[in-house]
């Protein structure tokens, strides 16, 4: 899989329409930590041993998304499966801790 990127106008599609678990990175192009995370996401989307698919979505271009899920800081990083949120974490994240958040989701 390849990261991919939603807008206001593909969010359903991208994530609430989406097969399996969808994992959401809500970020901004100015923030430190956001940058710090993106190699990390990228480490877990190119292990196949891990089924999620990840989309990134720019708080600043789409702020609709993130206002409808009450994000308050970046980087948030949100779950979801079948168009629910299970659950949602703030800051950077090690590898470790997002597969096993994933895995048991």
């Amino acid at each position: 899989m390849s990261i991919s990127h939603a807008t206001t106008a593909t969010f359903e599609d991208e994530v609430l329409k989406a097969e399996g678990l969808v994992l959401v990175d809500f970020w901004a192009e100015w923030c430190g930590p956001c940058k710090m995370i993106t190699p990390i996401l990228d480490e877990v989307d190119a292990d196949d041993s891990i089924s999620v698919k990840i989309v990134k979505v720019d708080i600043d271009e789409n702020p609709e998304p993130p206002t409808q899920y009450n994000v308050r800081s970046i980087p948030t990083l949100a779950l979801f499966k079948q168009g629910k949120l299970l659950g949602v974490k703030v800051g950077v994240l090690s590898k470790p801790s997002i597969v096993e958040w994933v895995s048991q989701s």
